[in-house]
């Protein structure tokens, strides 16, 4: 047992200063995540040199490759913490429904746990739509290790295709897994400039400032394609 009039050891110089030195490299760090995580969302992946980043983080040209190792490292970190975050929100909200129903959330609940966290994200008054815009960017333009995520990593996707399964028994599983296909389209596509076309055809009839208005439109849609 300590004795209760023991000092404790002073705390070294180095011991401050090596604290001291990890903060200002988790600032960098951060610096470099947020200016390249915006400049390509808002530029695009090719368009944006190590150089871009540096100087709108305003830290030393070598931290992207001393922090994320590469150019293609910090654009997969980005888009692993960017998905990871998406994703657990969908599945928080899939769970909270299924813990008020029971264990079987009904088809409109299991879609708007889908639906809505990146909708919300895309809301322009939120300050995740630029982890939106990122996230889209990278479906086209992303690196070959995000693409073979994209292709093979379906953990996410299985408790959804999992619940709508459950939640629509008469439908054969090739059919829930197709429609579900389709609901994923519907998220992707979900962009501000197609808003602008459909606002261009509809003559005006059509408006994309209301997101809760916009989260409805697209839970019916997706409700009665599950149901027909």
């Amino acid at each position: 047992m300590e004795h209760p009039h023991r000092k404790l050891r002073p705390r070294e110089p180095s011991d401050l200063e090596d604290e001291v030195e990890a903060t200002r490299e988790a600032a960098t760090k951060a610096q470099v995540f947020a200016a390249a995580e915006r400049l390509f969302a808002l530029h695009g992946f090719q368009n944006v040199s190590v150089r871009d980043i540096t100087a709108e983080a305003g830290v030393n040209l070598a931290s992207v490759n001393y922090h994320f190792g590469s150019k293609d490292g910090l654009l997969f970190e980005i888009f692993r913490r960017r998905t990871g975050e998406l994703n657990r929100e969908r599945a928080r909200m899939l769970h909270e429904a299924a813990d008020r129903d029971g264990g079987a959330p009904p088809l409109r609940e299991i879609l708007r746990a889908l639906f809505e966290p990146p909708l919300r994200w895309s809301d322009p008054r939120n300050e995740r739509r630029i982890s939106v815009q990122f996230i889209i960017r990278a479906r086209s333009e992303g690196t070959e290790a995000m693409r073979e995520v994209l292709r093979s990593d379906v953990s996410h996707l299985r408790r959804f295709a999992d619940a709508l399964l459950t939640a629509r028994p008469g439908l054969a599983p090739e059919d829930v897994y197709w429609r579900l296909h389709f609901c994923l389209g519907m998220t992707h596509n979900n962009r501000f400039a197609e808003f602008e076309r459909l606002h261009v055809l509809s003559q005006g009839l059509t408006s994309e400032t209301d997101m809760e208005a916009l989260l409805e439109r697209m839970l019916d849609f997706a409700e009665a394609g599950f149901v027909a």
